[in-house]
């Protein structure tokens, strides 16, 4: 079952033509890497599939009713501010709007959801804190948690590991791995490759306003791509611990 059908997607910003034609779809069970250079347009892949800004084509996400999208879909963007001092089981709660009427309050499995997402992303012992008063990485652990809480087939998530120090990124990136062994698939931004190679099921990789490549991640970072698309070189191997794959230096 295709959770996310995108055909012939492009948008142009202010004039200028971020993306053209990207055609993918993502099925129930998999963890989606999307990576590309800066400004090659992740963010605004996943906005337009969404329907947050105008573009050419179709996405079957932003086909949905609003309603049934924040069913199907949770959102994590890049901007990490949480504006108001509520504490963070509060910011949390907030994920499970959409499955709540006007008038109704929350309920055990409302509770329980949060619960699951607070001790997923290590937050139990701040769960009565001022989410205003937390540090930038955990903020954005507190938003991860408010996207898993929200319980959708799909998450996107714009960079969530930005920030994070190297046990909490790992953990996050093991956490929609495992959501994606569930059965619930992930369309995650990302910068580090290694960490990409490492937990992703699949990596779709943005360049020069298209799609470059999409499959098993051994399969996109081949050294040629690296070369062209990041100007870059890499070390890899596959380990007893699993695959290993370290950016090396610059080639241009």
């Amino acid at each position: 079952m295709s959770l996310l059908s995108l055909t012939d997607l492009s948008v142009a910003l202010r004039g200028r033509t971020v993306f053209r034609d990207i055609s993918f779809s993502i099925g129930a069970g998999e963890f989606v890497g999307l990576i590309g250079p800066n400004g090659s347009g992740k963010t605004t892949l996943m906005r337009a599939a969404l329907g947050l800004l105008p573009f050419e084509g179709h996405s079957s996400l932003a086909a949905l009713p609003e309603a049934a999208r924040a069913k199907h879909a949770a959102w994590m963007p890049q901007s990490r501010e949480i504006a108001w001092p509520v504490t963070v089981e509060s910011v949390v709660m907030l994920g499970r709007l959409p499955h709540q009427t006007a008038m109704q309050s929350a309920n055990p499995e409302d509770h329980e959801r949060v619960e699951a997402a607070l001790a997923q992303m290590e937050l139990i012992e701040m769960r009565h804190r001022a989410a205003t008063r937390l540090s930038g990485g955990e903020q954005a652990r507190v938003l991860i948690a408010r996207a898993l809480a929200q319980d959708t087939p799909l998450l996107l998530a714009d960079e969530p590991i930005a920030g994070l120090d190297p046990a909490h990124q790992i953990a996050t990136m093991e956490t929609f791995a495992t959501q994606a062994a569930a059965g619930k698939s992930s369309l995650v931004s990302l910068h580090d490759l290694g960490l990409a190679v490492r937990h992703c099921t699949r990596l779709i990789l943005l360049g020069d306003g298209h799609l470059v490549a999409d499959g098993p991640p051994e399969k996109v970072l081949t050294p040629e791509r690296l070369a062209q698309v990041f100007g870059i070189s890499a070390w890899y191997q596959r380990t007893e611990q699993g695959p290993v794959y370290q950016p090396l230096q610059v080639i241009r």
